[in-house]
């Protein structure tokens, strides 16, 4: 039997914290209390792992900060330093430098489920929104820590990008040298990216979290079939087709947490550099101004949008190619905002959608994949067309959406969960 004197004492630690912070009502508001669609299934691991995953980079982000030097003289050294002779710094690194591509494979599934079943629509535009809003920050935070271990790869890789400011008209120049802190990328555009990636940007990013659960648990989560469980309520007041999110789920995510440490550990041990692909072979040389890369790209998960820019190499309207490329790379990222006042259609889930919006998402998908795919490739006639084909098949699953997905016709919805 346990101890009573304990457990009354417990009771009176928690009364006290209560009395000063809310812990036991945010416990049951967004644990305990919340109650989740029953019908849960493989797509919902991912944000439970986005989370996951992005406690790990702060945390071994912390950890390499210690030995990090942030200069043009020794920050590739320092890397070296941590990989050689740092107590466990090459784990350190590796669970960072594969945290980065692990957070973008999950955030990619958590969009993309987000995209399956609709929840962007009405009454979650703004957890969508907040949610992308992540996914631009991390992109920005990816970007910037991309540059810090100052090997070839990175050097040239962030000169090519911030070079893409210099394409906007009156402004370009100047905004380019303003973002590099120099008249060409040097220690100081160094330090500057290392005090955006290692302060402002978390700091941006944990908060834009924190209103994007908010938002959630207060609009309900979706599911599957994309019904709202808030509609049929017992005589409690509980959803019939809810569960308490602890324990069930609580506990469903422990097993996707464990399949995902085990994987995450094999590529840590076995394939920490990806095949070139996480770790780029170019970033085992220091950066050096003066000798360029046989082949500057991007890491992998940038690469569909730097496809997208390669793609547009023609001229309209007087816009030279390069200022439309960066107009269309930054388009295909904005759409993506506006998407919940696009999908016109009466049924969220793509279970109860017409075939229309079932062809066009795998084609959406695709398209995505092979820009994903030739952004990290040389650039040929054959690959521009065949991105161009891609391009114009990205835009068009969000363009044309508001036409087919009121058009199509689509099936009856059940009143309760199915599973």
């Amino acid at each position: 039997m346990g101890n009573p004197n304990k457990a009354m004492a417990d009771k009176g630690i928690m009364r006290w914290v209560d009395e000063r912070f809310p812990a036991t009502q945010m416990w049951q508001e967004h644990l305990s209390k919340y109650y989740a669609p029953k019908n849960f299934n493989f797509w919902y691991f991912f944000g439970s792992l986005a989370m996951l995953v992005l406690v790990n980079q702060i945390l071994t982000g912390i950890w390499l900060t210690m030995s990090y030097n942030p200069s043009a003289e020794g920050a590739f050294a320092s890397v070296e330093y941590i990989m050689r002779d740092v107590e466990w710094g090459w784990l350190i690194r590796y669970l960072h430098s594969t945290g980065a591509t692990a957070f973008f494979v999950v955030v990619y599934l958590h969009m993309f489920r987000g995209l399956l079943y609709g929840s962007y629509k009405a009454p979650r535009e703004l957890v969508w929104i907040f949610g992308m809003a992540i996914y631009l920050a991390l992109m920005a935070e990816a970007f910037m820590g991309y540059l810090l271990p100052w090997g070839q790869m990175s050097y040239w890789g962030a000169q090519v990008i911030i070079s893409l400011f210099s394409a906007i008209p009156v402004i370009g120049p100047d905004l380019t040298q303003w973002v590099r802190g120099d008249f060409l990328i040097s220690g100081i555009t160094l330090n500057r990216f290392f005090a955006l990636h290692v302060v402002a940007l978390p700091i941006v990013i944990l908060a834009l979290v924190v209103l994007h659960i908010i938002a959630l648990h207060e609009v309900g989560s979706n599911n599957p079939d994309g019904i709202d469980i808030k509609k049929k309520k017992d005589e409690t007041g509980k959803p019939l087709d809810g569960i308490p999110f602890h324990p069930y789920y609580t506990v469903k995510d422990v097993v996707g947490v464990a399949v995902f440490l085990f994987v995450f550990a094999v590529v840590i041990f076995y394939f920490p550099e990806g095949g070139g692909y996480f770790l780029e072979k170019p970033n085992f040389e220091p950066a050096n101004p003066l000798k360029t890369p046989d082949h500057i790209a991007p890491v992998w998960y940038f690469t569909p949008f730097y496809a997208i820019l390669r793609a547009i190499n023609f001229s309209v309207f007087g816009l030279d190619a390069k200022f439309l490329g960066v107009i269309f790379m930054g388009a295909a990222i904005a759409v993506l905002f506006v998407l919940p006042w696009l999908d016109r259609s009466a049924v969220r889930s793509i279970r109860y959608k017409g075939w229309i919006s079932k062809v066009m998402l795998v084609l959406f998908a695709v398209s995505f994949i092979v820009l994903g795919v030739l952004g990290v490739l040389p650039t040929t006639d054959g690959r521009t067309v065949v991105a161009q084909l891609c391009t114009a098949v990205y835009f068009a699953f969000f363009l044309l959406m508001p036409i087919y997905t009121r058009l199509e016709k689509t099936k009856p919805v059940p009143e309760r969960v199915t599973g």
